[in-house]
């Protein structure tokens, strides 16, 4: 409780801190706003169902007592369905079941059955949001988580700066009826809402470093086969921190709420009219709505953070300290300051409150630990403004009521701070530079455990560093192989287009060594046809003269044979 504890998401995914988270923010202001502000909007309505149903006021309050009680004490069914089935599917199933309870209620025939219907269906749908929400917002935020948790608290008051008039609105336009099933419909928006909750997957990596992992996660693999993870975590109370924050928050809830419950009826009792005192719970939410986001900042400064306890604390003295001195209010003006100052420190501890649990148990066990707190917080809702309203009608004065408010808030703070101090050890942080570079998001740790485990421990510890730092050198060694590999690839690669270029070398020669022989050979017939064409022009001309003789020689045959046949032929005669 000394620190904040550094988170990482499921699977050892690191929270982005922007990005997406915005998104999974504006899903958690409206859901937020939801669940803090539809049990007192609800309220608007009371009139009506006490016409209707010809119940008292003392009945109908019941059904924003179910609600909230619905709220804070279904935190381990919550947890335990989280870490079942994820955020998104049991936020889906929660914003049905809110919008579906409003919806029956349209048709109730009695105040019971909008006890269940209101009361436990929509009072389960809105805390099956609430708290999947906040579990979402711890994984998406680990350096700006003080601010996200400022902005997301802001939710509430505005809301209910929302939700009551368009409720007088709904009453007046359509009746009690029209105006709850209009409000089931509105409800609908938390599947929304749901939707927006993505959950974060880890990026990509190199295959060797996969397989780095795998062999150093394989020891971790089978320990959580011989042990699996059980849905609703009880270890959380081993832990010092927790113990004291859950009793200190029980003793807070006791008195928080009390006050903007009788502040209305504190001023009508002082004769001022119903509007003008109606207007006081207006002022409260206003400086509430600027009240969270800025103390969310404030929690976030690198000097402030470490010590948010702390921080949490001065914020319940303040709230505390402010019943003390509003109790001493006896006219309208000095409820208007108490309003003021309330809304400050109200918005503060609203900011806070969820932070510190953050703080404590980290990202792992948020899921487990929000639950468990939430019932023991859903005890003191229960008690606390039943308890004031017995008291204010035995003194019949409701300076007591703001005194006893103020007291159980101081003794929280006090419980708190002086617990912390004593009994919470804290372990020197790593250098600042590392949270500069953001690689560390928290400055110190908390060691909640006795002293005669502490030596286990830091032996554990420096066995784990051992790891880490042998982890990191194999690591290391494999990127210097990585990077030898790389270099080798690339030199074979040159070495490929080396060999490819001679070898497109080497053809393109061969291509012109042969078109050089087709050239040649070309050249070569063309001679040959030239000279065989020059043989027989030099040959035809003597054939032609041996031809000639020839045939004279054949003519001149016979005519000398004729001549000699007639000349015998004449001496015959």
């Amino acid at each position: 409780m000394g620190g904040v504890v550094v988170d990482e998401g499921p699977g050892g995914v690191k929270a982005p801190d922007g990005g997406w988270g915005w998104a999974v923010l504006s899903g958690c202001f409206v859901i937020t706003g939801f669940s803090y502000a539809f049990p007192k909007a609800v309220s608007v309505f009371f009139k009506e169902l006490i016409r209707e149903f010809d119940v008292g006021y003392s009945d109908t309050a019941w059904i924003s007592s179910i609600l909230l009680a619905m709220l804070y004490g279904t935190g381990p069914l919550c947890s335990v369905l989280v870490n079942r089935y994820g955020c998104r599917p049991v936020m889906m199933v929660g914003g049905l079941f809110a919008s579906l309870g409003m919806i029956l209620s349209s048709f109730s025939t009695s105040i019971i059955h909008i006890y269940l219907s209101t009361g436990v269906i929509t009072g389960l749908g809105l805390a099956l949001n609430f708290q999947p929400s906040l579990i979402m917002l711890n994984r998406y935020f680990s350096e700006k988580r003080p601010l996200a948790n400022g902005l997301a608290a802001a939710g509430s008051p505005v809301a209910l700066c929302c939700l009551s008039p368009l409720g007088q609105l709904l009453q007046y336009q359509y009746g009690w009826r029209g105006g709850f099933l209009i409000l089931g419909g509105l409800l609908l928006n938390c599947c929304a809402c749901a939707a927006l909750m993505r959950p974060l997957v880890a990026p990509p990596k190199p295959p060797q470093q996969e397989d780095v992992e795998k062999e150093g996660k394989e020891l971790e693999v089978e320990k959580t086969q011989s042990k699996p993870k059980p849905l609703l975590d009880f270890s959380v109370f081993k832990d010092r921190g927790f113990l004291i924050y859950t009793i200190a928050a029980s003793i807070m809830v006791l008195g928080l709420f009390v006050p903007p419950v009788f502040v209305v009826s504190y001023a009508k009792e002082l004769g001022n009219e119903d509007t003008k005192s109606a207007l006081l719970l207006s002022i409260l939410g206003f400086i509430d709505i600027f009240a969270r986001p800025t103390c969310g900042i404030i929690a976030g400064l690198k000097w402030v953070r470490p010590r948010v306890v702390y921080l949490f604390s001065f914020a319940m003295i303040f709230n505390g300290c402010t019943d003390l001195v509003g109790s001493q209010a006896k006219d309208y003006p000095s409820l208007v300051v108490f309003c003021v100052f309330f809304g400050i420190s109200y918005g503060m501890v609203g900011a806070l409150q969820f932070e510190v649990l953050m703080a404590i148990v980290g990202t792992e066990k948020f899921s487990s630990a929000i639950g468990l707190v939430l019932l023991m917080e859903a005890i003191a809702v229960l008690v606390g403004p039943p308890g004031a309203g017995r008291l204010l009608d035995a003194t019949k004065n409701y300076m007591y009521v703001f005194l006893l408010a103020g007291i159980e808030v101081v003794l929280a703070a006090v419980v708190l701070a002086t617990c912390n101090f004593l009994f919470i050890r804290k372990k020197p942080s790593e250098p600042a530079a590392e949270l500069e570079n953001g690689t560390v998001s928290a400055e110190m740790e908390l060691l909640n455990k006795p002293v005669a485990a502490e030596e286990e421990e830091e032996e554990e510890v420096e066995k784990g560093e051992k790891e880490v730092k042998e982890m990191k050198e194999k690591e290391e060694k494999e990127k210097e192989e990585m990077k030898e590999m790389k270099e080798k690839e690339e030199k074979e690669k040159e070495e490929v287009k080396e060999v490819k270029e001679k070898e497109e070398v080497k053809a393109m020669k061969e291509k012109e060594e042969v078109k050089e022989m087709k050239e040649e050979a070309v050249e070569k017939a063309k001679e040959d046809e030239e000279d065989s064409e020059k043989k027989k022009e030099e040959i035809r001309p003597e054939s032609v003269m041996v031809v000639s003789e020839e045939v004279e020689s054949f003519l001149k045959e016979p005519e000398e044979q004729n001549g000699a046949l007639l000349s015998s032929f004449e001496t015959r005669l």
